[in-house]
């Protein structure tokens, strides 16, 4: 028995798969349409087959296998859907087939109402993705954008604390001045001269 296949946990891990995000992407999102159009199509059979046994009163279920899938996407449908997939940072793959999921239990749909639902969860991805890369965009801009200095900000705007024509208190207790009769916060008010 050799040694070196003893050595083999320290060389680098093999990749797993040579594909590209995108193709990961579209194979992931497509295999939950199709998994979930053969869910809606077995619990719309299970929905037949309990109307029928109200109706007819017998159960005749132990009997029949199980029917093969009836539902399928057209190849231009695919095609469109597919497209549609590419499209879709991997990020957002795992928040779509929540959405999809979520929406396909709200609604309880038909099958050939499944890929609709799916088509519209996939818009509602691409137009997150589409204002997060605009709000992106205008961060990227402020951040970048030249921002002047404090040097500039001197030249536009002088302020000189002393050169005001509100009279503070500093000021009254530098010049020698005798304060006011009254607090600065309150309104003066004259009594009338007696004559």
């Amino acid at each position: 028995m050799s040694l070196i296949s003893w050595f083999r946990w320290n060389e680098a891990p093999s990749r797993l798969s040579s594909r590209s995000p995108a193709e990961m992407v579209l194979e992931t999102l497509m295999m939950e349409l199709t998994g979930q159009m053969r869910e809606a199509e077995k619990q719309q059979r299970e929905r037949s087959t309990a109307v029928r046994k109200v109706c007819t009163g017998v159960d005749y279920s132990w009997l029949a296998s199980t029917p093969r899938p009836t539902y399928d996407l057209s190849p231009s449908e695919r095609l469109q859907l597919e497209d549609v997939c590419v499209k879709i940072h991997p990020s957002y793959c795992g928040p779509a087939i929540l959405r999809f999921r979520q929406l396909l239990a709200e609604q309880e749909p038909e099958v050939q109402e499944v890929s609709q639902i799916f088509r519209s969860v996939l818009q509602e991805v691409l137009e997150r993705m589409k204002q997060e890369e605009e709000a992106h965009k205008l961060t990227r801009q402020w951040s970048l954008r030249p921002r002047g200095s404090l040097a500039t900000f001197k030249t536009r705007a002088r302020i000189s604390p002393f050169a005001s024509d509100i009279r503070t208190i500093s000021e009254d207790v530098e010049r020698d001045v005798p304060p006011p009769l009254r607090s600065w916060s309150m309104p003066e008010f004259r009594a009338p001269k007696a004559n």
